[in-house]
């Protein structure tokens, strides 16, 4: 009988009955032994028969209680790692653990993102133990100049100048041996095969030992990567090279051609590559450095009246700090007093300062140009912007791209295939082309092993995403994804919510107009008193209009009406302010007015009707300006090829205006919050690949469903929470650079997979040939490694 013990966490429950029924639902299965719930730390564990109860009926069993068994999210710093085929060999590994709903390794990064609904961080570190590499939880935002990869790249640095030290009396005896340059002295005791054996023996089994030991780990999980390849090719060399001496010391031999070169030179040059190939990568993440290095070290604290200088990880939410012109503002928060310019060009992108005043709100790491501010801490530590952005961007190069599945799926075989072509290889060459050639005939084995490793495919994709995504951070652009980053390309129709998004999403008043059987001054206190309740744009800026002029009580009931207006009962009388359809629900005429509201509408104004006890008494109209980014940015979508929709609550005639004045290809109006998302599955109807923008909470269903959404940086959480992209620095021209940024990167990304692709295609058939020795099979093998990170690492260099 199979035992199996697991522990977990429960979501749901709410007191001592809940603990007890889901011990009792548990213990009722058949096939479970022991079941204990703690309600204290909403843990449980069971041991169970796995071969009559699995995993998955336990989770199901919790659900149908009516509690849940939280999914567990683990970011891993993967150890170990050499080709694409150790990647794919520990997300299977992981994906068939028990408890693990996905998996997803990134050999560019060395991380490894796991889902988890019930296998634990220590399962899940056993595992990866178990195929032979090593992990451990990932610090988020750690150190990026001691990262794993850095630390990698120094070990590497030292390996191969003890290699090379060791490798170049070979290489020069070697190069002797061509008549071209026989001319080089060489002196004689390198000839001897006994030295040279030494010499190679400790390149070979020492400083080659990682390669074995990578072997091995991999032969043992029914696997093969490229340590497989070098192990077989250079021990090939190796042990042949030693039975020549050996026949040589007998005198079988007269003259030996030894490979001990070839061993040796071959783990010289892969070293060589790998060292490149980590620094490359290394530079690769300096989006990530750069931005934690934007980071305040110290914050100016007033506590009990006196400046105090503090490091900022002592400051706490709700703080006052001075910010003194020239400082780094230190955390997220408020300004309390004083008036300055901000560069939050950081944040956004944009090098033009933001003017700040009280009651706005300042960015930790921003830079204060000019005036001293007194701050009130809002966000610190983690909370801040810049922390997001970093976890963000982290996420986004820790991520796969869907195209990476070729190379993924290419990987996973192409061992065993290369090991297959080399016995072949040998075998031709020995019993067909040149008949007893041993030597002739294990060069061109060895010459296919090596040259076929699969570094380059498998750092083709996850290089350009890291590249990609951190460039794009520096404009204002943060991907939360490598799909987001392949998806955004093929947008083909944009659909733009108006207010916030295209407009300023601050309106202003324009017009107050009352018919003459009311008085001005009471329709005016109503419609104040009855829009200080309302959360619109709009009415906020109605109340700014109104409040200096006009006094107003509380109303006694207030109800917004989505898409038609609010209704509110105030000292007595009804009141209603808002749309065509929300008086002519109540039965209400309008019609004596409609020219003028006409007139305001055409004029790009958003117009409302008034009308108090069931009486039409007049209408208040505001304008929201369009953003002076709008028209431009949108020219910029027209010429990447988009059809660009827009979304609004308008009435028709104030949509058109604004439409016009931008240039959309196609307007909506008066949409309610709930159809945007609606639309947005029309289009995709259709056969559109939709992107969708906007800043509210109400635009997230949209956002959610949307094949890409795009969210404006200044809106809300919520609503950057549910896109795929954050457009941080609040205008539409963003858009145009997401797209441009995302092609960018596909084209790199299919650059790199194609030539790792033609390189293996080309130099195994010249290796088989014999038309390439070895050591250069080896060099080259290295450097196509390093040229696929070089090439993505040329996106670090784009300018919008």
């Amino acid at each position: 009988m199979n035992q199996e013990e697991r522990t977990f966490q429960i979501e749901g429950m709410t007191c001592a009955a809940c603990s007890t029924r889901i011990e009792k639902g548990l213990k009722r299965m058949n096939g479970m032994e022991h079941a204990s719930v703690n309600l204290a730390i909403e843990q449980a564990t069971v041991k169970f028969n796995s071969d009559t109860i699995k995993w998955e009926d336990v989770v199901h069993k919790v659900e149908q209680l009516g509690y849940q068994i939280p999914k567990m999210t683990y970011e891993l710093q993967i150890e170990g790692m050499t080709c694409a085929a150790c990647a794919t060999r520990i997300e299977k590994g992981l994906t068939r653990l028990k408890g693990v709903e996905h998996a997803s390794v990134n050999l560019a990064t060395e991380t490894a993102h796991i889902e988890s609904s019930g296998a634990s961080l220590d399962d899940i570190v056993g595992k990866v133990d178990s195929l032979g590499y090593k992990a451990y939880k990932k610090q988020a935002g750690s150190d990026q100049e001691q990262s794993p990869i850095n630390r990698s790249a120094q070990q590497l640095k030292t390996t191969f100048i003890i290699s090379a030290v060791l490798s170049f009396p070979l290489l020069w005896a070697m190069v002797s041996h061509f008549s071209f340059t026989s001319w080089i002295w060489l002196p004689e005791f390198l000839m001897n095969p006994w030295v040279q054996m030494v010499l190679a023996a400790p390149v070979q089994f020492i400083i080659g030992w990682r390669f074995y030991r990578g072997a091995w780990k991999a032969l043992r999980n029914n696997s093969a990567n490229m340590d497989v390849l070098v192990s077989l090719g250079t021990t090939s060399a190796y042990v042949y090279s030693v039975y020549l001496a050996w026949q040589w010391q007998t005198g079988v031999l007269h003259h030996a051609e030894m490979y001990f070169e070839t061993s040796a030179v071959l783990i010289t040059l892969i070293l060589l590559g790998k060292w490149f190939e980590a620094s490359a990568k290394g530079r690769s993440s300096q989006a990530i450095r750069a931005l934690m290095g934007l980071r305040a070290k110290t914050a100016t604290v007033i506590r009990d009246g006196v400046d105090l200088e503090v490091p900022v990880e002592q400051v706490k939410v709700g703080e006052l700090l001075r910010v003194r012109p020239g400082d780094k503002v230190p955390v997220d928060g408020e300004v309390v007093t004083g008036t300055s310019t901000i560069d939050e060009s950081m944040l956004t992108g944009e090098s033009i300062p933001v003017d700040k005043q009280q009651g706005d709100q300042v960015y930790g790491a921003t830079i204060n140009a000019h005036g001293a501010l007194v701050i009130r801490a809002t966000q610190v530590g983690s909370g801040t912007a810049l922390a997001q952005i970093v976890r963000i961007v982290e996420e986004a190069q820790g991520s796969k791209a869907p195209i990476q599945r070729v190379a993924d799926r290419i990987s996973a075989i192409f061992v065993p295939i290369v090991v297959g072509l080399a016995v072949l290889t040998f075998v031709i060459s020995y019993f067909m082309l040149e008949p007893e050639q041993f030597g002739t005939a294990l060069e061109r084995m060895i010459a296919v092993l090596v040259i076929a490793c699969p570094c380059a495919l498998g750092l083709a994709t996850p290089t350009s995403i890291m590249a990609g995504t951190g460039r794009s951070a520096e404009f204002g652009i943060l991907f939360r994804g490598g799909e987001h980053l392949e998806t955004a390309y093929r947008v083909n129709t944009i659909v733009l919510d108006k207010t916030g998004t295209v407009t300023e999403g601050q309106p202003a008043l324009t017009d107050f107009v009352t018919v003459e059987s009311f008085d001005e001054m009471f329709v005016k206190r109503m419609v104040l008193a009855a829009e200080r309740r309302s959360e619109h744009p709009l009415a906020k800026a109605i109340v700014e209009g109104l409040q200096p002029h006009v006094e107003a009580e509380e109303p006694e009931r207030f109800q917004a009406i989505p898409g038609h207006g609010i209704e509110a009962f105030i000292e007595g009388h009804e009141v209603l302010i808002g749309t065509r359809r929300l008086l002519a629900k109540h039965n209400i005429d309008y019609r004596s007015v409609e020219t003028d509201m006409q007139k305001m509408e055409q004029q790009g104004k958003s117009a409302m009707l008034i009308a108090v006890d069931g009486q039409f008494a007049g209408i208040v109209a505001a304008a929201d300006r369009v953003k002076p980014t709008s028209k431009a940015a949108i020219a910029r979508l027209h010429a990447q090829g988009l059809q660009v929709v827009m979304l609004t609550g308008d009435n028709e005639r104030t949509a058109a205006a604004i439409a016009k004045e931008i240039g959309v290809d196609q307007v909506f109006a008066e949409v309610l919050p709930e159809q945007k998302a609606q639309h947005v599955r029309q289009f995709q109807q259709e056969g559109r690949i939709v992107g969708m923008v906007g800043d509210g909470i109400n635009d997230a269903p949209a956002l959610a469903l949307a094949d890409i959404g795009f969210a404006i940086g200044t809106g809300t959480d919520v609503a950057m929470e549910t896109a795929g992209v954050t457009l941080m620095r609040g205008d539409l021209h963003g858009i145009a650079d997401a797209m441009d940024m995302s092609r960018r990167t596909m084209r790199n990304i299919k650059q790199n997979l194609f030539w790792a692709l033609f390189y293996n295609s080309v130099g195994i058939p010249v290796a088989a040939l014999g038309l390439l020795a070895p050591w250069l099979a080896g060099a080259a093998m290295a450097f196509s490694s390093v040229s696929v990170v070089l090439n993505a690492l040329r996106l670090q260099r784009v300018k919008l």
